[in-house]
């Protein structure tokens, strides 16, 4: 038989143990919307089909791809390079700068080559699995795109995988990684993912839509090549086959 006492006291715990429950787990905050802002703008080569852009001091690195017509090039922003060497018979693509060397991927052929920062000169060549797109350091390890939707961890010095993330959003081709974030071009589109590096989650989708005017766009391929501008939060960004590249800022979408 239960007193009223007992009663009280039982549902007592019924809602204390309501009340301790945890809380189910929030959603994910959703992607700040970004557009683009221009602060200037740049030539480029218009011949240059551009997989790969990244800064290394004010010197801009740029891998480009095509059988053919691939090579990597430096020197200053918005003028001829300094520096060039061609990469015959393989398809170029990402890139990034590692000190004294740069890694520079292929896309179906499954070698990633190391060079000189300096002359460019090829220091080394190493094979992989898979299809490479894209390609950033972040942390002390190198991260690189395949087109799909993750992005793969590799050793900087044996390129071998030590990891990796989804990002659940696939067609992750040029990459840019800046602090915690990694920044992908979308290919085929004008868009650009921020992406938090740890976890895969999008953190920012930014528009960079209407760049080029209507005179500029016959000729042009898509949006891919995103370069952060030292000491500044600005950043550098063209396409492949552009005649143009811009300096901006990502500033938050109306």
């Amino acid at each position: 038989m239960r007193t009223p006492m007992t009663i009280s006291l039982l549902l007592a715990a019924v809602l204390g143990g309501c009340a301790a429950a945890p809380v189910s787990g929030t959603a994910p905050a959703a992607a700040e919307k970004l557009k683009v802002q221009v602060l200037s703008t740049l030539p480029h080569d218009p011949a240059a089909f551009t997989q790969g852009l990244e800064f290394s001091g004010e010197t801009l690195y740029e891998g480009t791809g095509l059988v053919g017509k691939s090579s990597m090039r430096a020197g200053p922003a918005g003028a001829a390079p300094s520096v060039r060497q061609d990469l015959p018979g393989l398809f170029g693509e990402g890139i990034t700068v590692l000190g004294p060397t740069v890694w520079q991927i292929t896309w179906q052929d499954g070698v990633a080559i190391e060079r000189d920062a300096k002359t460019l000169a090829e220091l080394r060549r190493v094979t992989y699995t898979g299809e490479g797109w894209g390609l950033c350091h972040h942390d002390g390890r190198l991260v690189m795109s395949d087109g799909s939707s993750r992005l793969t961890f590799r050793d900087p010095v044996s390129f071998a995988p030590t990891g990796g993330v989804d990002v659940g959003r696939d067609q992750l081709n040029e990459l840019e990684c800046v602090g915690d974030s990694v920044y992908a071009n979308v290919w085929q589109t004008e868009k650009i993912l921020r992406i938090d590096a740890a976890s895969g989650r999008v953190t920012g989708e930014i528009d960079a839509s209407g760049l080029l005017g209507p005179g500029e766009r016959g000729s042009a391929d898509v949006l891919n090549g995103i370069a952060a501008v030292p000491g500044a939060d600005e950043f550098v960004i063209t396409g492949k086959l552009w005649p143009k590249m811009f300096r901006v800022k990502f500033v938050p979408a109306p």
